[in-house]
């Protein structure tokens, strides 16, 4: 980001490369994450106030293992090296590297560790405490001008440090929660050793953003699907500060939304002056899924349903706006960081997107969240606004409660999922939980069960209850939800609900279930 101090991450392949990159921008430090591939002139051109490796899966005396252009420990540019990273400077400047032996620093998961508090990186932390190790290799010489500052009982070379250059490497993972004091430590390298100035902040990038997406837009006119996901909201509030009536958002109403979500989002965007066209498209998507009873044939035919809703779009904007000049996008960094991998740069299309038809034409498009994180932009949306119920929203499928919804897809089935799925919501809400358990929500089974209402037999559907506790979605576990909190719920559905008399609560983590159920 242009006048921003810049910290590259350097990935080399790890699991934990953009949560590096996250607890970076924590610290109100702006970083980028780059392939280990880059260039030395393009890093040059970066102009970073530091560098950080990430870990991987390779060996580094293995001979196609990544590696970076050694010309870069020549820049004058402090490095930290994290697991493989920390294992590659040691062997490209000298030191040697070998598989761990049983009796030597082959380390997995929690670790008591030891430091030595003089080192820049341990400034002002604990002289001990829990790292999380992953490693199989072991750095069995350092290289000449580094000193040991960390240790185990199993490995003597826990974190080694060359403060004169500013070169610094850690065997264990400081981004991740189980290390205690990790997020200080990276800290540590940002201010002490960078000598970062915390000039990362969203208020300014609110600032600069609308000031940017003015100048490129000019008197023209910008597109934008809005799915009423934190994404596609928070990008139409940031183009309606900026451009105003310049800005169309279509918000297609598929019919699998839940309850009062159409009505919240139009509300939500009453406030700016933009063209807001809400699509009520229900019939068309129910249509569409009559029959079906595969989830990937629902999902199909979900997506198919949005091109053609897209196309009867494109005529409609024709008609009442006239031509539009670019499309706008809620692509966040994630997206972008997976799609350059494997030298890949093609980026990945928000869902409600993918089947836009040629005939809506633009000259670009603008991505205003391209380099945020889910977390910034939530930051942003307060910036900008939006009301806690849609920046805090839950994560939600883009085929929306037709992957909730077991078995066929009907408007009834509909109906009694988006009456339960809110009763439990609201439970969890007035129980204080809802900042606790990251997400949850109801699923309707395709499940007949037998059950008694007063004096009556009853033959209704089942219905299951999801939670989970999760950092970052990729593993998950199931959120232990207590017992009164469940049973208010399971009462006031099967109360409150006509088609529903029973109640099963999901204790699956993940893996080896998935969160959603289809």
């Amino acid at each position: 980001m242009e006048n921003h101090q810049l910290v590259l991450v350097l990935d080399f392949g790890g699991q934990y490369n953009q949560l590096i990159a996250r607890r970076v921008r924590e610290h109100n430090v702006y970083c980028e994450v780059k392939p280990y591939k880059t260039s030395i002139e393009e890093i040059k051109a970066l102009n970073p106030i530091g560098i950080i490796f990430t870990g991987g899966p390779n060996s580094v005396y293995e001979e196609k293992s990544p590696k970076c252009d050694p010309a870069l420990f020549e820049l004058g540019v402090p490095v930290l090296g994290i697991c493989y990273g920390c294992q590659l400077m040691a062997h490209t400047l000298g030191g040697e590297v070998t598989a761990a032996q049983e009796d030597t620093a082959r380390e997995y998961g929690k670790t008591e560790t030891f430091y030595n508090t003089d080192c820049k990186l341990f400034k002002g932390l604990p002289e001990q405490g829990i790292s999380w190790m992953s490693h199989g290799d072991y750095m069995a010489k350092v290289p000449e001008g580094f000193e040991l500052v960390a240790h185990t009982d199993m490995c003597p070379t826990a974190a080694i440090a060359d403060e004169k250059r500013g070169f610094y490497g850690v065997q264990y993972h400081p981004e991740v929660n189980h290390t205690e004091n990790g997020s200080l430590m990276l800290k540590n390298f940002l201010y002490e050793v960078c000598h970062a100035k915390g000039d990362w902040t969203m208020g300014d990038y609110k600032n600069s953003s609308i000031k940017a997406i003015r100048e490129k837009v000019g008197d023209g006119k910008v597109l934008l699907a809005l799915s009423g996901g934190v994404d596609s909201s928070v990008a139409a509030a940031l183009l309606a500060e900026a451009v105003g009536n310049q800005l169309t958002c279509v918000f297609v109403d598929h019919g699998l939304m839940r309850k009062n979500e159409g009505d919240e989002v139009e509300a939500a965007f009453s406030k700016w002056d933009i063209n807001l066209i809400r699509m009520n498209e229900e019939d068309a998507f129910l249509g569409a899924l009559k029959g079906l009873t595969d989830p990937e044939d629902k999902r199909k035919a979900i997506g198919a349903q949005f091109i053609r809703t897209f196309e009867k779009m494109g005529k409609q904007i024709g008609e009442q706006i006239g031509k539009i000049d670019y499309l706008a996008q809620g692509t966040i960094y994630p997206d972008v960081i997976e799609s350059g991998k494997d030298d890949a740069a093609v980026i990945k299309s928000h869902h409600n997107v993918g089947g836009l038809p040629d005939f809506v034409d633009f000259k670009e498009i603008i991505e205003p969240l391209r380099m945020l994180f889910k977390d910034e932009v939530r930051q942003l949306g307060f910036e900008l606004g939006l009301s806690e119920q849609l920046v805090m929203r839950q994560p939600f499928p883009g085929p929306g409660l037709g992957i909730r919804i077991t078995g066929e897809i009907t408007k009834e089935k509909c109906d009694i999922l988006r009456e339960a799925d809110a009763i439990f919501r609201e439970e969890i809400a007035n129980a204080g939980l809802d900042k606790e358990i990251n997400q949850y929500f109801a699923v309707l089974t395709n499940t007949r069960t037998v059950g008694v209402m007063g004096d009556s037999r009853t033959y209704d559907y089942a219905l299951a209850l999801r939670g989970v506790t999760t950092s970052d979605f990729m593993t998950a576990d199931w959120a232990r939800i207590p017992y009164e909190v469940l049973d208010k719920a399971s009462s006031r559905i099967v109360n409150e609900v006509v088609g529903v008399n029973r109640i099963v609560y999901d204790i699956t983590s993940k893996p080896p279930a998935t969160i959603e159920w289809e």
